[in-house]
Formats: structure tokens, sequence, C-alpha cells
């Protein structure tokens, strides 16, 4: 019997409620090793993920049999309730609504990690908005800005 072989690389990105610098330094990279166990309990392929205090970046080998919704939704749900067990914080954890989903060729996987994995140094230069409209243009998406994210000025 004949099979089905593929890979897909997605970089999700996506923010904090309110865009609130929330992701603390101290306890960021267990979130971001729980959102990698998470990815392969999906049996997806986690390449990198990381971010910055209001917001993550998450690229991944998806698999056809995954949605690119359902991966997202899941991560988000399952990352803000361990952050809310976890009690990282003293208030609700929550991401924001919505997210990013670009996709990339196989040849650019170290293109996207070397991005992704200097997230910090990254934004001295350039914002979250920046950098979002950045990507909203380089592919081309059609947006309309009362349906992005809530931004900080």
């Amino acid at each position: 019997m004949a099979g089905t072989f593929s890979q897909i690389y997605i970089q999700y990105v996506f923010a904090v409620k309110g865009r609130e610098n929330l992701l603390q330094k101290s306890w960021r990279d267990e979130v971001f090793k729980y959102i990698s166990g998470i990815i392969k309990g999906k049996n997806q392929k986690p390449i990198i993920v990381n971010g910055v205090a209001d917001h993550v970046h998450i690229f991944v080998g998806l698999k056809p049999a995954m949605s690119i919704s359902d991966l997202v939704r899941d991560i988000k749900n399952n990352s803000s309730n361990f952050i809310n067990e976890q009690k990282f914080l003293k208030r609700k954890f929550s991401w924001q609504e919505g997210y990013g989903a670009f996709s990339y060729a196989h040849s650019q996987i170290d293109n996207v990690y070397q991005y992704i994995k200097n997230q910090e140094e990254h934004h001295r230069k350039k914002t979250f908005k920046e950098e979002y409209l950045d990507f909203l243009q380089k592919f081309e998406i059609e947006y309309n800005e009362k349906y992005l994210f809530d931004w900080l000025d």
C-alpha cells in the first residue's frame, strides 16, 4: 500500500493577552519546553520555540493529518493551563486571540531557526508590531488593522 510522505514547515506567532510582558525570563524556558512537549504529543516535529515577554514564535514540522489551527489551539490551551497551574503569575494567564502562521521551504529551516533563536536581540531593534506587519507584508497576506493583535505603542 502506498503511503503519503510530506513535511510542511510552519512558523506560528502569537501574543500574550493584552500584549502584556508576562512571560518572565525566570520561567519562560520551562513554558517553551512544555510547548515543545505538546507538539511532540501531537506527533508533530518541534523545531524551535522561543520568544520574549509578550509573544512567542514556534517553528514546527507539520504532518498533513494535523491542521494548522488545531495545533495552535492545543498549544495555546494547554500552555496557558500549564502557566496557571504552575502559578507563575498571581493572576490568570491567557494568550490573545488569533495567531500568524507562515510557511517555509526545507531550504529555509536554518534561517528561520536562527531568527527565532535570536528573538531578544532582534527585538532590541524592532517592535513586535513592526515585526508582525513585516511578516504580513513579506507573505503578501491581506489584513484589516482592526483584526490584528492589541498593540502596545
